[in-house]
């Protein structure tokens, strides 16, 4: 679990101009297990990129990591920091 979120921090955190303002905090769902990433309201848009290319290519990427026989399927989303 640590791995992941370092490799999401890693891809996200030179995207935005305030990294200290990127959280990350995960949650154990039925089905899941979500990650939630928060970043400042300016920096919105460059973390989702136009018609949300880039967070889909991050989410392509941490979705491909191979999830064992009877683990959670991993699940991103994207919140802005108020």
């Amino acid at each position: 679990m640590t791995d992941i979120k370092e490799l999401i921090l890693t891809m996200v955190k030179p995207l935005v101009s305030n990294p200290s303002a990127v959280t990350l905090t995960s949650q154990d769902g039925d089905e899941f297990e979500e990650y939630h990433l928060q970043v400042d309201q300016a920096d919105l848009g460059h973390v989702i990129g136009r018609q949300g290319r880039i967070i889909q290519a991050v989410r392509t990427i941490v979705y491909s990591i191979p999830v064992e026989e009877g683990k959670k399927k991993i699940r991103l989303l994207v919140d802005q920091d108020d």
